[in-house]
């Protein structure tokens, strides 16, 4: 087993990752909104974080988005968890049940405030991807 990159660029790797996981509004928003201050920010989450982990054969996009959301909900990390929740509901891998499943684990684990926060901020994505849904 390897531990080398199956792509020779993680950058286009990482922005091919990045939008299928997040999906194209987010990244286009997140890059109308990058700054001199945020570029190499931007370009190291895009190389490292989506072209060197999330690109990886490894794991399933599936099972990367259970371990996000959950370590989301463990460090408190709200806003993220919102997004990735958005995202995971809008793509089709997990569904609100899922989510509902990987939040209880976590009140176990993380503790109940974080879960009674987690549950906040899953409830007002899965209303907000449901809305869209339904406008469709």
């Amino acid at each position: 087993m390897t531990d080398k990159h199956p792509s020779p660029d993680p950058l286009a790797a990482g922005m091919t990752v990045r939008r299928k996981v997040l999906g194209d509004a987010h990244v286009d928003r997140a890059i109308a909104a990058t700054t001199p201050l945020t570029a190499d920010f931007q370009s190291l989450i895009t190389r490292y974080a989506w072209g060197e982990i999330w690109a990886r054969p490894g794991l399933d996009v599936r099972t990367r988005r259970v371990l996000v959301i959950g370590t989301l909900v463990a460090l408190g990390q709200l806003e993220e968890l919102a997004m990735h929740v958005r995202a995971a509901l809008a793509s089709g891998d997990l569904s609100a049940n899922d989510i509902k499943e990987i939040v209880l684990q976590q009140a176990i684990y993380c503790g109940v405030p974080a879960a009674n926060a987690a549950f906040r901020v899953v409830g007002e994505a899965v209303a907000e991807i449901n809305s869209i849904t339904r406008a469709r």
